[in-house]
C-alpha cells in the first residue's frame, strides 16, 4: 500500500473544523491533498495555502457539493488532471446545515422527514457520490481507502440529535457493506467516529457546561480536539491499517467505549 506521502486524498468538507485539521494533518505528511468545500472558498484557500506553504504536502482547494453527483466527479477528474495521478483515498467529512444546539434541536414531536433527509442526503448521498467518483482511478491503482466521518452519538445518545444521529447511523451501513464488497479489490472502508470536538464551528453553539461535563466524564479529563480525531484518520489511510476494514473506530478520549 502507497505511503502516506505518496497518496492523493480528497477531503470533503475540508474548509473548516474536523475537515480543516486533517486536510493539514495529511499535508504535513507530504501527502497531495484536495480541499473539497461547498460554500466556504476563502476558507479553504487559506487551508490550501497552509498546507503549501509549511509543505512538504501539496494542496489543490476544489468546489463541490457532495449532493451534486455530476459536481463530484467533475472534482474527482480536476484533481487528477492536476496532480497527474488518481485519488486513491477518500475522507467524507462534509457536514450539511447542522450544529450541535441542544437547545435549538428538533424534539421528537417536531422533527420533520426533511431535516432527516437533509443529513441524509450530505452523509450517505455523499458517500456515495464521493466513492463512485474515486473508484475507477483506485481500481486502476490497485488500492484504495475510504474513510466516513460518524459520531459516537450512535452509541450513546446522550443529546437526541434525531437526524444527524440516524444519518451517521446510515453511514455506518454504508461503509460495512462497500467494506464486503471491495475488500477483494484491496480498497478499505473504514468510519473513524469523534464525540463533540473542541472547538469547530458545527459545535460553536454547544453551552460551555456541556463541554465540562464531557471531560468530567471522559477518562482523560478533557475534550477531544480536531487535531486528535484527524490523526486517527490518517492511521486508517496508511499502510499500518492495510488489514482493517468496516471499522468504526470510536475517537473521544475513552467516552464510550465499545
Amino acid at each position: 500500500m502507497q505511503s502516506l506521502n505518496e497518496q492523493l486524498i480528497l477531503v470533503s468538507g475540508a474548509s473548516r473544523g474536523l475537515g480543516a485539521a486533517t486536510a493539514r494533518a495529511f499535508g504535513r505528511e507530504g501527502a497531495r491533498v484536495v480541499v473539497n468545500y461547498y460554500q466556504s472558498e476563502a476558507a479553504a484557500r487559506e487551508v490550501a495555502d497552509t498546507i503549501a506553504d509549511t509543505g512538504p504536502g501539496e494542496a489543490l482547494p476544489l468546489q463541490a457539493d457532495v449532493r451534486d453527483r455530476e459536481a463530484v466527479h467533475d472534482m474527482v477528474d480536476a484533481a487528477a488532471d492536476h496532480f497527474g495521478a488518481p485519488v486513491t483515498t477518500v475522507i467524507h467529512n462534509a457536514l450539511v446545515d447542522f450544529q450541535f444546539d441542544p437547545a435549538a434541536r428538533p424534539e421528537a414531536d417536531e422533527v420533520d422527514w426533511s431535516d432527516y433527509q437533509t443529513q441524509l442526503d450530505g452523509s450517505v448521498q455523499g458517500a456515495l457520490h464521493l466513492l463512485q467518483a474515486a473508484l475507477p482511478g483506485m481500481e486502476a491503482a490497485g488500492e484504495g481507502r475510504f474513510v466516513g466521518v460518524g459520531s459516537n452519538l450512535v452509541q450513546d445518545p446522550v443529546v437526541p440529535y434525531h437526524e444527524y444521529t440516524t444519518s451517521k447511523a446510515a453511514l455506518l451501513g454504508f461503509v460495512r457493506n462497500m467494506a464486503s464488497e471491495l475488500g477483494e479489490k484491496n480498497i478499505t472502508v473504514n468510519m473513524v467516529s469523534g464525540g463533540l470536538l473542541d472547538t469547530t464551528d458545527a459545535s460553536a453553539a454547544t453551552p460551555d457546561e456541556v463541554f465540562d461535563l464531557i471531560a468530567q466524564n471522559t477518562p482523560r479529563g478533557r475534550v477531544t480536539t480536531p487535531a486528535e480525531v484527524a490523526d486517527a484518520i490518517l492511521m486508517l489511510a496508511s499502510p499500518w491499517a492495510r488489514a482493517v476494514t468496516g471499522q468504526n473506530l470510536i475517537v473521544d478520549g475513552g467516552l464510550v467505549m465499545s
